[in-house]
């Protein structure tokens, strides 16, 4: 790539940050690795109306958390920054006045309730999508409409105005989407957009492309939200004289059981995060994150990055410098992502067996403070193969720790039969002259015991697990067995045919 990459993620601070925009993020952030570039984060709060207190930090967070850290923006420094567009609020004004005066801009004085009258009237006639556009513009109170002293008169009065781009009629607006291909749109299917707001703050549109501009950005890799708004953007670029940066416009994440994008009450409903971390509301309300849910951030990414791009071979399970070797936004999707929780499920069980034992162990002090590490890792590698999360080495594994309280109903009901405590107090006489307590002499005695009283497995395995875990299944009996010691597989042995004699 000759050119420079620099890429933005731009997200505004109107709440949490959904997985959709992580995802944009990643995707940027692996393009700039790609490319040996720049990764950069600008916060878009032109709308003062929307922000949310708390917001700008939650995104932040979540990149962190993700392991996807830009190198530029508001606290970590640069030589673009500003990075929050609400600090770079003096810059707009000039820009908006230069496209007035090359002919591609206009005031536009009509009142909130002038607008509202005119869509009413519109509608009333049978034309309920009215738009300021190149053949309504005649009839508003414009500086198209006004003549020029009325218009220095508004102004000096002090009233009231946006300004608006000047949409050229019949103009057909082409530019070629690294994801999607050629697009071609008429401008007469375009309005007149505010660029400039009455409380002295751009819109979105106008300060995007001056801010792209300014921080010399090479690509813009966004939602496919923002693609009806591609059109306007590269006209803007024109208008100023500016090279474009090259566009792509990212597949939306759709809900899973039907179409649609994927939202926050998907998530409730079904079941799954669709945030990277807790939120908080202002009412109190609760949306719960994939940290807190107990996912690995490198499961998460590997997940995010399947929604919508695929290697072009088998291999699933990739690190962030894998994905950054393999990622090309060639192979992304044109059509949307289905969310799929299960596997996301999938992505973290790997991840969470693929973990470090001893790794997993010191994760586990949290829920046995008491314990030592070393016994805490024997439980990691014992119950990691089953787990899904490190609390299910918790919940599934906790009679490895604790002595059971309770014995599985099931297993009761189908394997404890009458000659079951005869059985199982002979085993335990054998079981207790052992010597050397290891996994294979505890084995070995299992069997020949089995094969002096003509037993099979069935007889006396799942009573033996019974007895000592509470459960019906796990990990191996003998592991579990020489894990646990001696005196301690007397001891719930003992106990355990006491509640089920």
């Amino acid at each position: 790539m000759s050119k420079e990459v620099r890429v933005r993620f731009a997200p505004s601070p109107t709440g949490p940050l959904h997985i959709g925009g992580v995802r944009t993020a990643l995707y940027n952030y692996l393009f700039a690795k790609k490319h040996n570039g720049t990764f950069l984060i600008r916060i878009e709060d032109t709308d003062q109306t929307r922000f949310v207190p708390g917001a700008q930090e939650y995104i932040m967070e979540s990149l962190r958390w993700a392991g996807i850290m830009p190198t530029e923006g508001p606290g970590l420094g640069g030589e673009y920054g500003p990075y929050v567009q609400s600090e770079r609020q003096e810059m707009y004004k000039p820009y908006a006045d230069l496209l007035i005066q090359n002919g591609h801009a206009y005031y536009a004085f009509d009142s909130s309730d002038e607008l509202s009258s005119m869509r009413d009237n519109a509608k009333n006639a049978g034309m309920p999508n009215w738009q300021y556009n190149s053949i309504t513009r005649s009839s508003m109170v414009n500086s198209l409409t006004l003549s020029s002293e009325e218009v220095q008169r508004r102004l000096d009065a002090g009233e009231p105005y946006v300004i608006r781009m000047k949409m050229p009629r019949n103009q057909d607006v082409r530019f070629e989407d690294l994801i999607r291909g050629w697009v071609v749109v008429n401008t007469n299917n375009l309005d007149d957009k505010v660029l400039f707001k009455s409380d002295g703050m751009p819109t979105y549109h106008l300060a995007n492309i001056v801010d792209d501009h300014l921080m010399n950005i090479s690509h813009v890799i966004r939602g496919e939200e923002w693609l009806p708004s591609a059109p306007l953007h590269i006209l803007l670029y024109q208008a100023f004289e500016w090279e474009a940066p090259e566009f792509a416009h990212l597949p939306l994440l759709l809900r899973p059981d039907g179409n649609g994008k994927l939202s926050k009450r998907d998530g409730d409903r079904l079941g799954f995060p669709v945030f990277p971390l807790n939120w908080t509301t202002s009412e109190g309300e609760l949306y719960s994150g994939y940290r807190e849910a107990g996912y690995l951030p490198e499961a998460f990414i590997n997940m995010l990055a399947f929604l919508g791009w695929n290697p072009g071979t088998p291999q699933e399970l990739f690190n962030l410098d894998e994905l950054t070797k393999a990622f090309s936004l060639e192979r992304v999707s044109k059509s949307g992502a289905k969310f799929d929780a299960d596997k996301t499920r999938w992505f973290q069980q790997q991840y969470l067996k693929a973990l470090d034992n001893k790794t997993l162990g010191h994760e586990l002090l949290a829920y046995y403070p008491t314990e030592s590490e070393e016994r805490l890792t024997k439980v990691a590698e014992l119950m990691k193969e089953r787990a899904v999360f490190v609390g299910d080495i918790v919940t599934e594994g906790d009679y490895l720790i604790n002595k059971p309280t309770e014995y599985d109903e099931q297993t009761i009901s189908k394997k404890w039969k009458d000659e079951s405590p005869a059985i199982m107090k002979e085993w335990l006489n054998i079981l207790s002259d052992i010597d050397d307590f290891t996994t294979v002499n505890v084995e070995t005695a299992f069997k020949t015991y089995l094969e002096n009283k003509g037993l099979g497995f069935g007889a006396a395995m799942p009573q033996f697990r019974l007895l000592l875990t509470g459960k019906g299944m796990g990990p191996g009996i003998f592991e579990i067995a020489t894990f646990l010691g001696k005196t301690e597989c007397i001891s719930r042995m003992n106990a355990g045919l006491e509640v089920l004699k």
